[in-house]
């Protein structure tokens, strides 16, 4: 997939295909299913399938203050887009010029300009322009004036609930990261830097990365099982975010203890997905009571990342069946006619 920041850099071949727009925090269903629908629009009007997304998020220059937590960060979410099979995304430079670009000049000037769009898919809930005046039926209007194909896709829920990244970061906040996972479609991920501790943990025999810089929204406090993720492998995890209260500490921080590992992870970047919450954060009345705990904690991490695990290489088997099924379906139709 090929990435763009500056629309003049745009090759002509990645022009005149099937373009969707938004912030994509998160990348949850509800916008893997606008991507996977441009894929098959851009095969139908036969060009590129493009994903148009901003950096920063514009809520961060018009309400610094009030701008919600990101879901993922840039690299992470073009790996995802990566993953649809997307030909490629521009990941588009916010500034207060482009935030007061009125709706029917960014329609001329970006997608129908620079990128000659030919179709169009987006969600229902999508604005566009300054003070966000462009909804999808000004879109579609653009869309129908200038012939171009345009469709809104419909919605995905998850447990009764509209899939959106408001919802996700609902769930994250509340620590409710089984359900978060379903709407995202996968685990929750953060990530961060690994900084010098107190190595308190290497001497009670669990070893932690302890994990800072981080920009994403954090889950509350508590004990989570989760998977680790460093340059050159991943660990199952067992995850401690918050205080730490039997040894008096008075900030959060996010440890991750990875299973089964050696090795020095300072100064180097982590990523970590959580599978689900184990526990609340608990003061232990001595370090023996904690360490039964700790015990408890690590082999629960364990088995819930074994079934994670199971789970995620069933779906992928599943996808690959079907994925091979249509390709046989489609050369059987081919040999037909």
């Amino acid at each position: 997939m090929k990435r763009y920041r500056n629309l003049d850099d745009i090759p002509d071949s990645l022009r005149g295909g099937a373009v969707t727009v938004g912030n994509f925090d998160g990348v949850h269903r509800g916008h893997a299913r606008l991507i996977k629908r441009a894929l098959s629009l851009a095969a139908e009007v036969k060009g590129p399938s493009v994903a148009f997304t901003f950096d920063p998020h514009p809520a961060v220059l018009l309400r610094p203050d009030a701008a919600p937590s990101p879901l993922i960060w840039t690299e992470r979410k073009l790996q995802i887009f990566e993953s649809f099979g997307l030909d490629a995304a521009v990941v588009y430079p916010v500034d207060r010029e482009f935030l007061n670009t009125e709706p029917r000049k960014f329609f001329d000037d970006v997608l129908r300009d620079k990128l000659q769009v030919r179709a169009m898919v987006e969600g229902a809930n999508f604005f566009f322009g300054r003070n966000r005046s462009g909804n999808v039926e000004l879109l579609g209007k653009l869309c129908e004036q200038n012939e171009v194909r345009f469709e809104v896709a419909s919605a995905v829920e998850v447990a009764g609930q509209v899939v959106s990244s408001s919802r996700v970061r609902q769930l994250v906040r509340e620590g409710r990261l089984d359900l978060a996972a379903q709407a995202l479609g996968r685990p929750y991920r953060i990530r961060g830097m690994v900084v010098h501790g107190a190595g308190r943990g290497a001497k009670l025999g669990f070893p932690t990365a302890n994990v800072d810089q981080i920009e994403v929204l954090l889950p509350p406090p508590g004990i989570y099982a989760g998977h680790a993720f460093y340059d050159g492998g991943s660990r199952p995890a067992a995850i401690s975010l918050g205080t730490n209260p039997t040894f008096g500490d008075g900030f959060v921080k996010v440890e991750v203890h990875l299973l089964d590992f050696d090795g020095d992870l300072y100064d180097r970047p982590l990523e970590v997905d959580f599978h689900g919450r184990l526990r609340d954060m608990l003061k232990f009345d001595s370090v023996e009571e904690l360490l039964r705990q700790m015990t408890l904690d690590v082999a629960a991490a364990r088995t819930i990342d074994a079934d994670a695990r199971r789970r995620e290489d069933s779906t992928s088997s599943k996808n690959l069946t079907a994925h091979f099924s249509a390709k046989c379906e489609d050369k059987k139709e081919k040999s037909e006619s």
